[in-house]
């Protein structure tokens, strides 16, 4: 009997490579099946993947666009002109532009930094900000995380004699913006080795090569730490530079934090090490919210800041915060109310309401998929032009769906798994009805189930092999060398087979369930938390062993540390 409709999949590597690994590294099979899995086939790759460090980075000026991109900002260094950074409003956008603002603030350059407002302007460079830019005599733009698309933009931009560089990491189109130099690895002629960086990372690798070019003395902490986060919140694959970049910066976080981020952690009363999960589930949404329900620019200011003005700024966002939270729940009960009686027979879920708050749509998206494990768009607006938010499925290309649909659109943008966009309201009944359809053309069925990919079988002998009450397994301390976890590196999930229950499962928190597993020799034991799952405590009632998929983990109570499994799901015998 299974509690959940999940797939178990047991990942495929290569045997001999596996236990050639073993023997080289002098670990167990467990481990080195991971590895295997994760392209990880001799020592000096696992030396490389265990100890990230500077010499790892690739040479930015493979980037097409990048020696004349620092000359130009070279120029405008030199020669005092005005610099507007300008950035996109979401996490990565925000940390692009305090990131960027530091950099030229500490070279003495004349910087201004400019954000579009989500409900005044929409996404990417808007005409309001060339007028404003035309204003103040700016002579230079760096446009970090978007810009494209924006062909009218920077059309304006040359017309005004105002220099655009576009520094992103978005698909791009047949054609390219008329701007004065594009940095974006997924262009089809340029050449650098690596294609998924953030917008920020885009942004820190200008950085790099400007420092590199004029042999520059400079403490990349701060940088590091901004990009760590933006990395983190932007959902990129954390392989390669991304995984080196969030490395770097929770290294920098946790030794010498920038103000903002020691005054968030110190209000949030963080006393363990910070890892990857405080990045994405404490910080990034503090500065989404400012983007989504205020202006962005609030949380660009205090990532800017090191005084004590950023109390009054960390205040305000988590006052911004508590009510996008708030919000967020909200639409996403009415969301799925509205879903409930169509959801059966469809490949898609699609919903629209003239009353949402468009600056939540992308995490009611993503909360819909929790439930209803389907490509999903949602959309608000109370004029002709309606706007939202698409996410997908894992292994689903949602951007190609919309590719093959961009008719409709008056605008959009994204990736693989989330993209933006805007039609006109009357055309919303076709819409839905076509985007069902091409979803339909490419799915496949095992799409629409969820995947667990389970790395090994792992028995609590072997974990707890060697292990007195002091010590921390040798597995789990291999494990935590691999981190930081993350897409394209995510954290190993376990199959344990035929646990015993030592006492009844409990609920804790009202949601959640408790347990204390043995292994057939009752020697071994171990605590188990699976999260939101009491509507599966009656399939559990009277049994009294279980096979249990999950990761593990260190649980500390009471001045105790002890391990615990984190479960995924688990299957009745």
């Amino acid at each position: 009997m299974e509690t959940k409709k999940y797939q178990w999949k047991k990942k495929e590597v290569d045997q001999p490579i596996s236990l050639y690994l073993a023997k080289e590294l002098n670990v167990s099979k467990v481990i080195s099946e991971i590895l295997v899995a994760r392209g990880i086939h001799d020592f000096d790759s696992a030396q490389n993947y265990f100890r990230p460090n500077y010499t790892q980075f690739h040479d930015g000026f493979l980037m097409k666009g990048m020696d004349v991109s620092v000359e130009r900002l070279n120029k405008a260094i030199s020669n005092n002109q005005t610099i507007l950074v300008y950035g996109d409003y979401d996490v990565d956008g925000t940390c692009s532009v305090a990131m960027m603002v530091r950099f030229l603030k500490h070279l003495k350059a004349n910087v201004l930094y400019y954000q579009p407002h989500r409900e005044t302007e929409g996404y990417g460079i808007s005409l309001k900000s060339v007028e404003w830019s035309k204003e103040n005599k700016v002579d230079l733009v760096i446009a970090l995380d978007c810009g494209i698309k924006d062909f009218l933009a920077a059309e304006a931009f040359t017309n005004e004699n105002i220099d655009l560089i576009i520094c992103d990491h978005h698909n791009p189109s047949e054609t390219l913006p008329n701007a004065f130099s594009i940095l974006n690895p997924k262009q089809n002629d340029c050449t650098y080795p690596f294609k998924e960086l953030c917008g920020c990372a885009v942004g820190l690798k200008l950085i790099q090569s400007y420092v590199h070019k004029f042999d520059l003395k400079l403490d990349f902490s701060s940088y590091f730490q901004l990009a760590a986060v933006a990395t983190a919140a932007d959902v990129v694959p954390l392989i390669n530079e991304n995984r080196l970049i969030t490395y770097l910066g929770l290294l920098e976080i946790n030794k010498k934090p920038i103000e903002p981020f020691a005054l968030l952690f110190s209000k949030l009363n963080k006393i363990n090490e910070i890892n990857l999960g405080d990045l994405i589930f404490k910080v990034a949404p503090r500065i989404n919210a400012a983007g989504r329900l205020d202006t962005a620019l609030l949380a660009s200011k205090y990532l800017i800041s090191n005084s004590e003005e950023s109390i009054q700024g960390l205040n305000k966002i988590e006052t911004i915060n508590e009510e996008r939270r708030k919000l967020d729940e909200l639409i996403t009960q009415q969301a799925l109310k509205d879903l409930g009686g169509q959801v059966k027979n469809r490949c898609s879920n699609l919903v629209f309401s003239d009353s949402w708050h468009k600056g939540v749509v992308g995490i009611v998206a993503s909360r819909i998929i929790e439930t209803y494990y389907k490509p999903t768009i949602v959309l608000c607006g109370q004029g002709d032009i309606i706007t939202g938010s698409a996410r997908s499925v894992k292994g689903f290309d949602l951007y190609r769906v919309l590719e093959n649909l961009k008719h409709y659109f008056v605008r959009f943008g994204g990736h693989k798994y989330a993209a933006g966009l805007s039609l006109k309201k009357e055309k919303l009944p076709s819409f839905k009805l076509d985007f069902e359809n091409e979803v339909a053309k490419f799915i496949k069925e095992q799409d629409l189930i969820p995947e667990i990919n389970i790395d090994s079988e792992l028995s609590l002998n072997h974990l707890f092999e060697g292990v007195n009450n002091q010590s921390i397994p040798k597995v789990y301390r291999i494990l935590k060398q691999m981190e930081p976890f993350g897409v394209g590196n995510p954290k190993p999930v376990f199959l344990f087979k035929g646990l015993h229950l030592e006492s009844p499962a409990r609920i804790v928190g009202e949601k959640h369930i408790k347990f204390i597993f043995s292994d057939s020799s009752k020697e071994n034991k171990i605590d188990g938390i699976w999260f939101s799952s009491v509507p599966f405590l009656k399939i559990l009632k009277d049994r009294e062993t279980m096979d249990v998929v999950g990761t593990i983990d260190e649980n500390y109570f009471r001045g105790n540390r002890t391990m615990q499994i984190i479960i995924k799901d688990i299957r009745v015998n």
